[in-house]
């Protein structure tokens, strides 16, 4: 019976895109690594309302399985869009390649209450997504970090295949595992290898059987030498002398071609000629000093720029301009160019005659230049006729012979002609800097070839050998030439230009780099001219991509050539063509752009897998230590991610839940990857440059780094100098390349041996993910540990660097030490050189080879290794001189555990999680200080980084949210990473605070999570130091992973299936809400209670307030299914009822203040949302709940009276008493009014009157001393006179609470029609009884007359307003009949309340409208302005503490009077919402309003995103600035966001259902 294999583990790359669809990863470069089998996959993910899911669609070139990749041919995924949720598109990888994606998608229009036009679809930019090449040898992966290049010059091998095949033999056993070789193509007349003659052929003379020979080469290296192949591409140029050239001339740059370089090319002959010249102008020929070049370049100004006239180039021929606009004006051919004479003004044409000659000059250069877009022919720059006799018209008059009044046409002639000699200065002026320029640069490249020191020393200026290189090759006239223009034989010949920009070329129509002589010029080799496609040039497009398919065929590996100088779309093209042929090329380049960003975009748009980084180009050992550092990998003891990730998942962090069989990765920061070559043929060699000992350290260090590494033959040899490759005509020689075996000891000529090692451990490390180093430079030494971060294994090197000026000795190098890890010792050597004068000089004259000075590797004796428990001391020997490296294997013996210490420290905590309840949570993830010192007896409070400061929790969101940032960042030197290794005292404070809470009855469900944290950090605690911060990470990172999930597990399924923001926010639920010792909702037990906010609002009276938790609780626990919850704080509530209210302060029902007039209101709504969502709502209207005092009764007694509790109302019961008190009036003076409640109120705030006005249906009260609503800053400020003032008062009519009242009212009515409500209405004090329907009717019919603010003055009459008072029309009032008229006319952002709750009364267009004022004038990046801007009393900056005589901010009165708050942009999205969606009609239309909806919400995510405390502010400053005084995670500013997320989701049922 056969057994079936699970499926094999897929491994997902998750692509986040932001809302404009960027990458959201780090840095936006992706580098992936090689494909495999199965094939990974990259997961696309868009929030399911980004703005690119509008008529969007994600277009990737990415091609399926067997089919051939086409840059141009994108696969269309369209978005789905989807407000409570994330799109993912996997997208599986077959092949490397640098593949492509955009998005398409039609921009939101501006959100307005009348239809818009839509926008017009558009493209974002093009991102890039690399993968690395999937290289292999003898069947086994070879990852890029393993590889091992060795170039060779191949015209200096010797005889093929004998010679060539010792040298591969020697290269091989070195432990190298890839060759580079330079150019094997047919060479041009300097015999340069990069001077290529024909790219179709293969060198004769090295190859005598052409491609068959290159294919046999290829193969016997895989097969029998166990060595890839890599070659270079030559895209930029070819020979001079290259035979195709004659046929084709318009593969170069040339005067039919580029135009532009006309000038170049003269001023190049002129040179030349002059050159020849010298000596019959009586001028040295050999240049014996700074004086004879002097005297050279005068006569260069003379014989060369004057005769040929350059400035012709630039500037116009002022006689026939002249002449052309004179003759124009005379012909009445006159064109005026639209506003051209605008800056006249009033006086017109008049004002143009007063000009001065220069703003007349201007004036033809803006409206009249013609030809003035590049240099060209001579005089290009000319002005067009007819518009040049507008300029005379102007000053003139029209040109009519007819007329007695004829204009002097010689007096015209002659003012032109000035203003035209005005125009040239300027040009005359471009030509002086250029010329300046031109001879700057021949006298700087004159000197260096022939008198520096430093330079060629070229000699006598010979025909042979010029004055200056020439600039553009001639192509011999013959049979084949001379049917092309003669002119277009002279082609531009190649070279670089100091600090140029890599994208723009040289010899295009914005460069002058040719005439102004700035290129650094190669004169065998002729410059290529792409054009911008195959359609520019067919011949050479297609010729250069035959022959970068035919190095495909046979190489492995590409080196670009001068990379930085190929134009960025013909490499694109080229690499294509050649991964047509091989998809797994390595391709490194040369590139030099001078910028990192430049670089980064060669890289991603190319698939570059590395750039090459020379060693050499080290002046220092510190400079190259800084050069390893760079390419030596991240630091030991970093973070790690995707351990944690994959071990046991968080749906929250990543957005994404994957099946079992998947292994999920964070792109991360991926540097541009180097191949660093510790010499290159383009370097001098350490015996010229340093000492020649170095060769020997400066190898072991690049062989340490983590990634792509190389060397040169000549290298490990000892060559005294650098080989010169174009004259050069020696043989190499190698003591590795005799036939004999080479052994990984030291020996003779050169350190072959020693490589052997170095090479062997490269490799291990790269195939073993050896990722992590750490570097230390010390005076002349440098060390380098690499270590595996698994299994700790690694390997730790000693290198004493020998650079100019070093002695013998070992410089005084004192002890190593390895804290926590073991040590065994290698091998150590050093490399002694014979490099005196004498034998340097027999060396370099040895006519026929290439030889190495002699030198030996010796090992060195004495090398100490003392062990003290699990650390290492390591002592060098005193003579361990310059040249000398000692190499070690380590091992970290605490971190050996059965599983691995990363899989055990990562799995486990979902079971230790899976009983915890979410008040267990809240004490796990949260805990600000106040809430910890309450439930310790004031023991503990929340943990103190020194250098850092207290976290914002004691649980592991306090820990997460300083982790998440240095684990994102990889920062290691972080206060918290530095008091990790100084000692365990965290490990001890989070089990700790577990451990003896979970002793606790009502906690002892943490006792299973506080054991599997003391076990894990248990394992952790052997370990060095200096491993301890990542540890800590894993395991904190692993328990809040499990403690999210858990949350999850037990939030509502519109939570756990909703989008990362819906998430995050339902956390706030538990954040919010926990046991407390000093608070609770009743005053003789104790349950978890909602805080307002914390830290402010988090413990005692300050807790609980009736308001915020009414206003909270829909979002923060109907939202997120925690009902229980939500039942237990409405029965507290109920229980506190007396005057018709709430209390505002809850005080464990101990001392409850009732002087919050819209507390009872946000309760009774309350109340109706509970019914509506949750399943069986309806049963809470029979609930029973003790009263805390007597129905109807406001006589106030102590909690203890025997009185309290001795009473029991049902929430039925609890409505209607609040509904018939609030029908027949309020009227009282606050229990124990005075100081001991209010310190700051006046006398006569403490009365509290409401009252029903039955004409409208409206409830009123307040008065102009106290603030009854959730606007309630009172003045506190006796030096400003503001104490007992308050800020905002909001007495009469509030809007927001008589839309709940409206909206109870509507509620109620239809319970009583249904019979599920037995009261079917009010008694007035008259003994008259009003329906509920009858008063909601009242309302209703009276709302919009009252509170409406018509658009147009002639509506006022209409409505009950006074037109003086009116500050902006189109509104609702905040107030009807307050004490201050002109505060009901405020624009604040109260009235969407009502628009959500009451929808009924409000005339849709009208809502429309002022949604958009409030939307345009008070929704700021996160919350809404509390007054509108043009207001008078607007302050938008809260500041508590301000000790000023500023009546309106002093001690912070405009609390409520402009900054912004985050709980009303909740209400007013859901406003916003829910009137939009009634005017839509179709599917798209719908799928828009959530669009306009989630584009408000994005300061809140990124806020949300960024904070530490994991929630939504109180409130911020102007224009979302923070602010100091607000309360940094606000219960109301999270649940009211939810509340959009729960309308959304009935609004989608109630969709389905009608459907």
């Amino acid at each position: 019976m056969s057994v079936s294999q699970p499926p094999a583990t897929q491994d997902v790359y998750l692509l986040p895109l932001t809302d404009a669809g960027a990458p959201a990863v780090p840095g936006t470069y992706i580098y992936l690594p090689p494909p495999q089998e199965p094939a990974y996959c990259i997961r696309f993910q868009i929030e399911g309302t980004s703005s690119i899911c509008r008529h969007g669609s994600l277009w990737v070139n990415i091609p399926a399985k067997g089919e051939k990749f086409e840059r141009s041919r994108y696969l269309e995924y369209k978005l789905k869009p989807d407000f409570n949720g994330t799109t993912e598109i996997d997208i599986p990888i077959y092949e490397a390649n640098a593949y492509s994606f955009y998005t398409t998608y039609t921009p939101l229009p501006e959100w307005s209450f009348t239809d818009v036009a839509s926008p017009t679809p558009t493209r974002t930019n093009t991102y890039y997504i690399d993968i690395c090449p999937r290289l292999s040898l003898r069947g086994q992966q070879l990852p890029v970090e393993s590889i091992i290049v060795f170039s060779i010059l191949s015209k200096f091998m010797g005889n093929y295949p004998t010679d060539w095949d010792n040298h591969l033999r020697g290269i091989s056993q070195r432990g190298y595992n890839m060759v580079h070789f330079t150019p094997l193509n047919v060479r041009g007349e300097s015999n340069s290898p990069y001077s290529i003659y024909d790219q179709h052929q293969f060198d004769k003379g090295a190859f005598p059987h052409g491609e068959k020979d290159v294919a046999d080469l290829v193969k016997k290296m895989q097969g029998e030498f166990n060595l890839l192949s890599m070659t270079d591409v030559v895209l930029n140029h070819t020979a001079n002398n290259s035979k195709w050239l004659q046929y084709h001339p318009e593969a170069g740059y040339n005067v039919d071609t580029a135009p532009w370089l006309k000038a170049a090319l003269d001023l190049d002959t002129a040179l030349l000629k002059f050159s020849k010249d010298l000596a019959s102008l009586g001028l040295p020929t050999k240049l014996q000093s700074v004086d004879d070049l002097v005297e050279v370049m005068e006569r260069v100004k003379t014989e060369v720029l004057n005769r040929i006239k350059l400035w012709e180039y630039y500037v116009l021929d002022v006689r026939r301009d002249t002449d052309t606009i004179v003759k124009s004006w005379v012909a009445g051919e006159v064109t005026f160019p639209e506003d051209s004479f605008s800056e006249a003004g009033i006086r017109g044409l008049d004002v143009v005659k007063d000009w001065s000659l220069k703003t007349k000059a201007d004036w033809l250069v803006d409206h009249a230049l013609r030809g003035g877009d590049r240099l060209g022919e001579r005089h290009r720059r000319h002005m067009d006729p007819s518009v040049g006799a507008a300029l005379l018209c102007a000053l003139f008059g029209r040109f009519d012979s007819r007329t007695s009044a004829t204009p002097d046409e010689r007096a015209a002639h002659g003012t032109i002609h000035k203003i035209l000699d005005e125009v040239n200065l300027h040009f005359y002026r471009e030509y002086d800097g250029d010329a300046a320029e031109l001879m700057e640069q021949l006298f700087n490249r004159i000197k260096y070839c022939r008198l520096d020191s430093h330079g060629p020393k070229m000699g006598e200026i010979t025909d042979a050998s010029p004055l200056i290189e020439p600039y553009f090759t001639r192509l011999p006239l013959n049979d084949v030439t001379k049917k092309h223009n003669p002119e277009a034989l002279a082609l531009v010949n190649n070279g670089w230009v100091w600090a140029a920009d890599a994208m723009r070329d040289n010899a295009g129509p914005n460069s002058r780099a040719y005439l102004r002589r700035e290129v650094i010029v190669w004169g065998d080799c002729v410059k290529l001219r792409y054009g911008n496609g195959p359609e520019d040039n067919p011949f050479l497009w297609d010729h250069m991509a035959k022959y970068t398919r035919l190095m495909a065929k046979y190489f492995h590996g590409f080196r670009i050539d001068n990379c930085h100088s190929t134009p960025i779309h013909v490499a694109e093209y080229m690499l294509d063509q050649a991964r047509t042929v091989n998809p797994n090329l390595f391709i490194a380049a040369e590139l030099f752009s001078g910028s990192e960003q430049m670089d980064f975009k060669f890289v991603m748009r190319l698939g570059i897998s590395s750039l090459i980084r020379e060693g050499m180009q080290a002046w220092s050992t510190q400079e190259l230590s800084r050069l390893v550092h760079r390419h030596g990998g991240v630091p030991i003891g970093s973070f790690e991610t995707d351990e944690v990730l994959n071990a046991e998942h968080s749906s929250l962090l990543n957005g994404t839940t994957p099946t079992k069989h998947e292994i999920v990765h964070k792109i991360k920061r991926s540097p541009v990857h180097a191949l660093f070559m510790d010499c290159t043929h383009d370097n001098e060699t350490p015996a010229q440059k340093r000492d020649a000992r170095d060769t020997l350290p400066g190898a072991a260090l690049v062989a340490m780094c983590a990634c792509a590494t190389g060397s040169v033959m000549g290298f490990d040899e000892i060559y005294p100098e650098l080989i010169e490759l174009v004259h050069e005509k020696r043989l190499y020689t190698s003591a590795s390349s005799t036939g004999e075996e080479i052994k990984a000891q030291a020996g003779e000529g050169g350190i072959g041996g020693i490589r052997k090692i170095l090479n062997n451990i490269h490799v291990e490390m790269g195939k073993k993910e050896y990722t992590e180093t750490y570097i230390h430079h010390d005076k002349e030494y440098i060390t380098v540990h690499r270590v595996n971060p698994r299994t700790r294994h690694g390997y730790f090197l000693i290198a004493h660097t020998a650079f100019p000026g070093y002695g013998i000795g070992n410089a005084d190098f004192g002890p190593t030490k390895l804290p926590g890890t073991k040590a065994e010792l290698i091998g150590s050597w050093n490399l002694e050189v014979d490099n005196s004068p004498e034998t340097r000089a027999a060396v370099i004259s040895d006519k026929s080879y290439l030889r190495g000075l002699p030198s030996m590797t010796k090992e060195l004796q004495g090398v100490k290794i003392e062990s003290d428990s699990d650390s290492t001391t390591i002592r060098i020997p005193h003579y361990f001189p310059p040249g000398s490296i000692a190499l070690f294997e380590t091992m970290v013996p605490s971190a050996e555990h059965g599983e691995g210490l990363d899989k055990y420290v990562t799995t486990g905590a979902r079971a230790a999680f899976k009983d915890v309840t979410l008040a267990d949570l809240n004490f796990i993830l949260y805990r600000c200080d106040a809430e910890e010192r309450d439930a310790s007896n004031g023991e503990d409070g929340v943990y103190n980084i020194p250098g850092h400061g207290p976290l914002v929790y004691a649980g592991l969101q306090g820990w997460w949210s300083v982790l998440r940032d240095i684990v994102n960042e990889n920062n290691l030197g972080h206060p918290l990473c530095n008091h990790l290794r100084e000692g365990q005292w965290a490990l001890d404070y989070c089990v700790g605070r577990l451990e003896r809470m979970s002793e606790k009855r009502k906690y002892h469900r943490i006792a299973g999570v506080s054991q599997w944290l003391k076990e894990r950090f248990d394992a952790i605690r052997k370990l060095p130091s200096f491993l301890l911060p990542r540890y800590f990470a894993m395991v904190i990172q692993t328990a809040y992973n499990a403690a999210i999930d858990r949350h999850m597990d037990l939030m509502s399924e519109n939570v756990r299936n909703g989008q990362a923001f819906l998430r995050s926010l339902a956390l706030v639920s538990s954040q919010m809400t926990g046991y407390m010792n000093s608070a609770s909702l009743w005053p003789d037990k104790s349950v978890p209670s909602m805080a307002a906010g914390l830290p402010h609002f988090a413990y005692d009276w300050a807790r609980c307030w009736g308001r915020d938790i009414c206003i909270s609780a829909r979002g923060l626990y109907m939202g997120t299914g925690r009902y229980v919850d939500a039942r237990e704080h409405i029965h507290a509530f109920a229980s506190v009822l007396k005057h018709g209210m709430i209390p505002n302060l809850l005080s464990g029902g101990k001392l409850p203040r009732y002087n919050s007039r819209d507390s009872i209101w946000w309760f009774l709504q309350n109340i109706q949302d509970y019914t509506k969502i949750v399943p069986n709502g309806l049963s809470l209207l029979q609930d029973n709940v003790k009263r805390r005092f007597l129905p109807y009764d406001d006589t106030w007694f102590p909690h203890n009276d025997k009185r309290a509790y001795s009473k029991s109302s049902t929430i039925e019961d609890i409505i209607q008493e609040t509904l018939q008190r609030h029908a027949t009036g309020l009227d009282f003076r606050e229990y124990d009014a005075g100081p001991n409640i209010d310190s700051q109120m006046k006398s006569e705030g403490f009365n509290i009157k409401i009252w029903t006005d039955w004409e409208t249906g409206l409830i009123f009260g307040g008065n102009q001393w106290n603030c009854g609503t959730w606007m309630d800053k009172m003045g506190e400020s006796e030096k400003a006179g503001s104490k007992g003032v308050p800020g905002t008062p909001r007495d009469g009519a509030p809007v927001e609470m008589i839309g709940m009242l409206f909206s109870c009212l509507r509620w109620i009515s239809e319970l009583y029609e249904e019979g599920n409500y037995k009261y079917e209405g009010v008694t007035l004090e008259n003994g008259e009884t009003v329906s509920f329907k009858a008063w909601a009717d009242k309302i209703k019919a009276n709302f919009e007359r009252t509170f409406y603010i018509p658009r147009a003055p002639r509506d006022d009459a209409k409505y009950d307003v006074n037109s003086k008072i009116i500050n902006r029309r189109g509104i609702y009032k905040d107030l009807y009949k307050s004490g201050k008229e002109y505060e009901d006319y405020q624009l604040r952002p109260n009235f969407p309340v009502a628009m959500t709750v009451a929808p009924e009364l409000f005339d849709p267009d009208h809502a429309l409208y002022a949604l958009q004022m409030a939307d345009r004038i008070l929704l700021g990046p996160q919350g809404m302005k509390t007054l509108d801007p043009s207001d008078l009393n607007y302050r938008p900056y809260y500041i508590n503490s301000e000790d000023s005589t500023d009546f309106h901010t002093a001690k912070g009165r405009n609390y409520h009077q402009g900054p912004e708050w985050l709980w009303p942009t909740g209400f007013f999205c859901r406003a916003l919402l829910k009137f939009d969606l009634k005017r839509r009609k179709t599917a798209d239309e719908r799928v828009e309003s959530y669009q306009q909806v989630t584009r408000r919400l994005a300061g809140c995510m990124q806020a949300l995103k960024e904070s530490p405390w994991a929630g939504l502010t109180e409130l911020t400053q102007k224009d979302g600035a923070f602010c100091g005084d607000s309360c940094p995670t606000q219960a109301w500013s999270a649940g009211c966001l939810i509340d959009l997320f729960q309308d959304a989701r009935e609004y989608e049922l109630e969709l389905e259902q009608s459907a």
